[in-house]
């Protein structure tokens, strides 16, 4: 199992360093000049000129490429805003941990009410609670994660009063940001728990656990649902990831200054650095994301963990 740890470790630097690549490329040649923005409207051509030559705009890309590529990866330099001038790496040190509480409040909902939804119509098959859970997800899939948000902020909020509507604080400002976020992947999971319920519950080791006399509840979820919970950490994990990269979305909504409002407010300001470093970042914790993912399988199933043991050696027999 170490060496499977050890080699999938080794696989996220090339994925790290093309995501790196990409952004960067993209960020280099995306319209607009970034002297521009940061010196305003008021700006003579000489002043953005000499700001084009602070910022490293002049030196051709491939060597602006390589100098970003070792100062972020040899020198672990993310660098320092052209807007506000502060450090790169202490800012995503901030907005990190609200965006990770964002994510694992979400998925957190996702699950507790996912998953049951998907036992339950797979239980019940063709009934009214498979027909109204199913209901439930085509809805949760429909519906945009940004026009629900503003509809949980007009009814709880403008309408109630019971929770804000926007900013950090306590815990409470974290339920309409989780609850808008959670739709598509409490749908997503319902989906997914029904299909590999079903799949499941037509085994033949199930029939014999039910003729044996074993309880209906002890053989949906000892039996059938450990399982069938392979695809399911599947939605999980990728649901997760999906969080991070789309937190922005229900960040700039609720106004939350995390990771997500973050590379938006560098997108819109052409903020090289922040772009860059942020989705680096994001794209290393996902790449961790995927790798606990893969070690839940092996906890899960014992076949997947057999797979990675080291193989004694034969005896030979020499009599």
């Amino acid at each position: 199992m170490a060496r499977y740890i050890l080699k999938r470790l080794l696989w996220m630097i090339p994925i790290v360093l093309g995501v790196a690549v990409l952004v960067f490329t993209l960020m280099t040649f995306c319209p607009g000049d970034p002297a521009a923005i940061v010196l305003g409207s008021t700006a003579t051509e000489q002043d953005l000129a000499l700001m084009r030559e602070q910022m490293g705009l002049n030196e051709p890309f491939i060597v602006r490429l390589g100098t970003f590529l070792s100062d972020t990866f040899i020198h672990f330099d993310l660098g320092e805003s052209w807007i506000t001038g502060a450090s790169i790496k202490a800012e995503l040190m901030e907005r990190l941990p609200r965006t990770m509480v964002l994510s694992l409040t979400t998925l957190a909902l996702s699950v507790l009410v996912g998953m049951p939804l998907g036992i339950a119509a797979a239980v019940k098959q063709n009934g009214w609670q498979d027909n109204l859970c199913m209901t439930f997800a085509l809805l949760g899939v429909s519906i945009p994660n940004f026009w629900l948000a503003l509809l949980l902020i007009l009814l709880f909020s403008v309408n109630l009063g019971w929770l804000p509507a926007m900013g950090i604080g306590s815990w409470k400002h974290y339920i309409l940001p989780a609850m808008a976020g959670c739709m598509g992947g409490v749908a997503q999971l319902a989906r997914q728990t029904r299909s590999s319920m079903l799949d499941v519950i037509r085994s033949d080791y199930i029939t014999t656990a039910r003729a044996k006399g074993v309880p209906e509840f002890k053989v949906i979820t000892k039996h059938a649902l450990k399982n069938g919970l392979i695809p399911i950490i599947t939605v999980i994990g990728t649901h997760f990831g999906r969080m991070l990269g789309g937190a922005m979305v229900i960040e700039t909504i609720f106004s939350i200054p995390g990771m997500g409002m973050y590379i938006v407010s560098g997108v819109n300001s052409r903020n090289y650095p922040v772009v860059q470093a942020g989705t680096i970042f994001l794209a290393i914790v996902f790449s961790f994301c995927m790798l606990v993912v893969d070690l839940v399988y092996a906890a899960v199933d014992p076949r997947i963990k057999a797979q990675y043991k080291p193989k004694g050696r034969k005896v030979k027999n020499h009599g």
